[in-house]
């Protein structure tokens, strides 16, 4: 039986909901044989999809792009929260057994709202990606770039308090995901801009370097090629799938049908043949027709976004 790739059939919008989300289960099917849901504001979290898929073969994928709406790095983190909370319940509507936030902007917009606000494991990319870098540094010194609403939200520099012998830098590539987004990842133009976000990490002589978006694995041989070989690059993708496959073993929810995995993918766009035509490059699978979700509005409730601190710590530095 070959396997379902196909984008399936969804509801016209996503119902208006408020309080926490009950798991809604059906009772023909065992929760372990559940598909595992994944959300980004694009097709950048499909590295994360592709991480997961090798290594977990059995596991069925439910995958929502939020395309209608990215990037969300440019946005304020209260419009990101109301956006991806809306879009993790259309995926606990849909059955899932764990929500996958392969958004690092998303992550530090509601990650606390998304484990008071659901009864299944929510897995992030933050911490997974910052407990490898930790381990692998030789001198100390880390960089993580990302949008600019992860970077400034300060979520990596709270994640990374926990190791202040360390020292940390970070900077904003908000055009990175530009380049993802039209399916561009190597050129000349890339090479340039690279060399110009990544310059001031490079003169602070960091020997590790956090991709801290989704999309930037893409461009992993731009960006190595620019940092050197001395420098570990540490991707979301790689560890937040070691991180549901962490979940999964703990809990007792690895998927025990004999049948073949399905794998569903939605996105909110205008297009579905660029969808497709991205989805296609960067899983290397051929996936043949889509039907796009139409996007809602939930009412919730607005946490203040974090403050920006006038200057970095002694142990942490925002390059330009």
């Amino acid at each position: 039986m070959s396997r379902e790739e196909t984008f399936g059939t969804s509801r016209a919008y996503l119902r208006r909901l408020a309080g926490p989300r009950a798991f809604p289960g059906r009772y023909d099917e065992k929760v372990s044989d559940r598909p595992i849901g994944i959300f980004d504001s694009g097709v950048g979290g499909l590295t994360v999809a592709r991480s997961i898929r090798d290594q977990l073969p059995r596991e069925s994928i439910t995958y929502i792009g939020d395309t209608a709406r990215s990037p969300y790095g440019p946005r304020p983190l209260a419009e990101v929260r109301e956006f991806a909370l809306e879009v993790l319940d259309r995926l606990v509507d849909q059955d899932v057994k764990m929500l996958v936030i392969a958004c690092n902007t998303a992550s530090a917009a509601m990650l606390r709202d998304a484990r008071e606000r659901y009864s299944i494991p929510v897995v992030e990319v933050i911490q997974p990606a910052v407990r490898t870098a930790v381990t692998v540094t030789r001198n100390n010194r880390v960089g993580v770039i990302g949008t600019e609403g992860t970077i400034r939200s300060l979520a990596y520099n709270d994640a990374f308090a926990a190791a202040p012998h360390l020292a940390l830098f970070t900077a904003a590539c908000p055009r990175f995901v530009e380049f993802v987004e039209r399916g561009d990842t190597t050129g000349p133009e890339l090479v340039a801009l690279a060399e110009a976000y990544l310059a001031p990490l490079k003169a602070e002589g960091i020997d590790t370097l956090v991709l801290g978006c989704t999309h930037y694995p893409f461009l992993r041989g731009a960006i190595s090629y620019v940092m050197g070989e001395g420098v570990t690059l540490v991707s979301s993708d790689t560890e937040t799938a070691n991180d549901v496959y962490r979940e999964l073993v703990s809990r007792g929810l690895g998927r025990t049908s004999t049948t073949a995995p399905s794998y569903r993918y939605e996105a909110t766009g205008e297009s579905a043949e660029e969808f497709l035509r991205l989805a296609d490059s960067m899983l290397g699978r051929q996936i043949s027709s889509v039907e796009l979700v139409a996007t809602g509005v939930i009412s919730l409730p607005i946490h203040p976004e974090p403050s920006i601190s006038p200057s970095p710590s002694p142990s942490t530095k925002e390059t330009p």
